[in-house]
């Protein structure tokens, strides 16, 4: 076999084990959040809102890739449901600042830190060390692939 062949084989067998771990990670950590009677985008979106603070639609639906058509009817949802509310911008009457309410803020204060505690417990097979390792690795690769494009 080449060093061609071999390096193809190397990558191949490295793309498989990512695979097969970040499919394996993402069934457990979605598992923890439909525990909570919340689906992906509701618990993403509420998660931003929680961290980030208040913020425009738009942005939500940018920063977390949720298409604009889909993310006016997600937030609608959650207004219903009543975790969150929009506020007109005073500075453009057409955009609005979506926020959590008080309810919101008090079930994601109940959430967050089991949450976060499952992906510590699903991340606990590996040292602080190397997840130091590996979150620069997959910067790497990632910044590596955008560039690509």
């Amino acid at each position: 076999m080449g060093d061609k062949e071999d390096q193809s084989q190397l990558d191949l067998r490295l793309f498989r084990i990512w695979m097969k771990a970040n499919t394996a990670l993402s069934k457990n950590i979605l598992k923890d959040i439909e525990s909570y009677n919340l689906n992906l985008e509701y618990f993403m979106i509420l998660e931003f809102l929680y961290s980030k603070g208040p913020h425009p639609v738009q942005k939500i639906s940018e920063t977390l890739s949720i298409p604009s058509g889909s993310i006016t009817y997600v937030v609608n949802k959650l207004e219903r449901l009543g975790l969150v509310e929009k506020q007109q911008n005073s500075n453009d009457r057409r955009a609005f600042q979506v926020i959590l309410t008080q309810k919101g803020e008090e079930q994601f204060n109940e959430i967050f830190p089991k949450h976060v505690s499952t992906i510590s417990h699903n991340l606990s097979f590996i040292s602080n060390e190397e997840k130091v390792v590996l979150i620069e690795l997959l910067k790497k690769i990632g910044l590596g692939a955008q560039s690509l494009k």
